[in-house]
């Protein structure tokens, strides 16, 4: 019974597979066949869907053949499916490759909307059609790009925004076709971007400090900078929760004075010989963009000077007296390895110096004081309690009795310049101690 049963379901397969001629409708297909050489956009006559294989079976110039049930659209009349395939024709036989590792497919035509797939860098996908959807922005400007309605090799189907897509288009036998032109501009490596990388570029918030002499050393980091290594040929970036190094091969010219650099997720747009404009898209597949100059000087070496010269600011109070007195807020001693003391301060608790503070901690010159301020003070001492997670700021002079302390709890501070002293500040006296 068995043998009977095997032989019965051998008979119906063949049956469905060579003599079943009838057409259960047609179909646009989705994603080429090659072995068939029929592409994306042809409509195809389906004969047999099976839900348990998950398969159609279409005729093809040879006869019949299976094919996943996602490679096609629904079968629907030979005239409704003519009409169907109106929808993809602007994108027929068009692909994509993917530039960046993660970048997301998603549901809806929305950078917020659910992630249905995460794409991997090379990968290809096929493009279907161009769909209306909220604009991508790069900071305050929108990303350039188009929302496309796309399909993976697996079937998954989403909306994913183009601009870390290169598109390109296929032949019936599923290889990509390029024109001379096409094939010139990818292997292009333009002299000027490559002699530009090789230097070294940096915030251009450096410059701004380097020209006005306030360099904050917190900001002024040398190691925060993008360069390309002309003897290994690695580039790197380096930025606050950034650490990147790519292999080097080149870029393409892409507009006058923009370049997508080959397999690195970077572009860079060059407004000045001193200044570019570098596009970088990480794991989020958000993209920021960083303003970066040149700067001649030695950031090493400036970093070293403000530091000597906030150390001779801060020597020359200790040298003033290394230790003052108030009647009213207590004792305080500055020490050399910028130590403090300062005991029977308890009136400035806690409008001032938090209750869990104790009255020791370290000291040191952080600020610098605007124009205006710097004619009736001498500078900004910040005091960092133990015990205490936030600092205390006062405006300091030296007088000829004594030392002149102003609270600036309240006052405006901005790119490391005390601008505006406190609107009520407590003003506080120090005499010279022994």
């Amino acid at each position: 019974m068995k043998k009977l049963f095997f032989v019965s379901i051998v008979c119906l397969t063949a049956a469905l597979f060579s003599s079943c001629s009838k057409i259960m409708g047609h179909s646009v297909l989705l994603w080429n066949l090659p072995d068939y050489e029929m592409q994306d956009g042809d409509i195809v006559p389906v004969y047999i869907k099976s839900n348990i294989s998950h398969v159609y079976v279409i005729g093809t110039a040879n006869g019949k053949t299976e094919v996943p049930l996602w490679q096609l659209t629904e079968p629907l009349s030979k005239r409704k499916a003519a009409k169907q395939a109106q929808k993809y024709s602007d994108y027929t036989h068009i692909y994509a490759s993917v530039a960046l590792d993660g970048l997301p497919i998603r549901a809806e035509p929305v950078n917020t909307a659910k992630q249905v797939y995460r794409l991997r860098k090379d990968e290809t996908i096929k493009v279907l059609y161009k769909g209306q959807g909220q604009a991508v922005m790069a900071g305050k400007k929108p990303l350039e790009g188009d929302w496309l309605n796309v399909l993976t090799s697996d079937g998954t189907r989403g909306w994913c925004f183009s601009y870390n897509l290169r598109l390109f288009e296929t032949d019936r036998l599923g290889q990509k076709i390029t024109n001379g032109a096409e094939a010139s501009e990818e292997e292009n490596t333009s002299s000027e971007i490559d002699l530009l990388l090789e230097g070294v570029w940096y915030p251009d918030s450096y410059k701004a400090m380097i020209d006005s002499g306030r360099i904050d050393t917190d900001k002024l980091i040398p190691s925060y900078n993008f360069h390309l290594d002309p003897e290994t040929k690695k580039l790197s970036f380096t930025m606050p929760k950034i650490r990147e190094e790519w292999e080097y091969t080149g870029a393409v010219q892409t507009s006058a004075n923009q370049y997508n650099l080959n397999d690195i997720p970077v572009v860079v747009t060059v407004r000045r010989s001193n200044f570019i404009v570098v596009r970088y898209t990480g794991e989020s597949g958000k993209p920021e963009d960083f303003n970066l100059v040149t700067i001649s000087e030695n950031i090493d070496e400036l970093v070293q000077a403000e530091r000597e010269r906030r150390e001779k600011e801060l020597e020359q109070i200790i040298l003033f007296a290394p230790s003052f007195q108030s009647e009213s807020y207590g004792q305080l001693r500055l020490n050399t390895d910028h130590s403090f003391v300062w005991s029977n301060n308890r009136l400035l608790v806690p409008a001032v110096i938090s209750s869990s503070a104790r009255n020791t901690g370290t000291v040191r010159i952080k600020y610098f004081l605007s124009k205006s301020l710097s004619a009736s003070y001498d500078g900004v001492l910040t005091f960092k309690f133990d015990g205490m997670e936030k600092e205390v700021n006062f405006l300091y002079k030296m007088e000829s009795s004594g030392l002149r302390f102003e609270d600036a709890t309240g006052a405006v501070i901005k790119n490391n310049i005390l601008m505006e002293r406190a609107l009520s500040p407590l003003v506080l006296f120090f005499s010279k101690g022994e």
